[in-house]
């Protein structure tokens, strides 16, 4: 009968200190919603119209880019803006030098091995519009993908 307590006992204790260590879900790896909180978040822009355009003064416009702006709002942060092509947007995200891609990228992307991919947040001629975000930083993800579907109505 000790040996049964002993156990129950042991057993309670591992499941406290597991949950315990779980702490928030989801959560970034390395903090990057938390950052963007507290200062910027780093968008990388891949000119694709009508989703992105920069103009020759460096302005940024276009659906996608009116889209982040609201996100980047919804969270108190500043936006900060890097023009590259996809390619090149791809390997910065890779290497944690930018927060967020956009540019009409589509749930086919060749880049998912370099940046997460959003859920497609709407459908234009058959294909699944999407975003990237860092690899591994899901607590950003998430709060990115409630906001898109906030936008598009598929949550209040």
């Amino acid at each position: 009968m000790s040996r049964l307590i002993w156990w129950r006992t042991a057993s309670i204790a591992a499941c406290v200190s597991f949950l315990s260590a779980c702490g928030t879900i989801p959560a970034d790896s390395i903090g990057t919603l938390d950052r963007a909180r507290t200062g910027d978040l780093v968008v990388g822009v891949s000119e694709h119209r009508p989703w992105t355009e920069v103009s020759d003064k460096g302005e940024y416009s276009g659906s996608e880019v009116e889209l982040i702006k609201g996100f980047a709002e919804s969270i108190n942060a500043d936006v900060e803006w890097y023009s590259a092509p996809e390619s090149v947007l791809a390997g910065k995200i890779k290497e944690d030098q930018l927060d967020i891609v956009i540019g009409g990228l589509t749930s086919t992307s060749p880049w998912s091995t370099h940046m997460a991919l959003t859920r497609p947040y709407t459908k234009v001629d058959g294909e699944s519009m999407v975003m990237g975000t860092r690899l591994g930083e899901n607590e950003l993800m998430v709060a990115l993908e409630r906001y898109l579907a906030k936008e598009f109505g598929e949550i209040s």
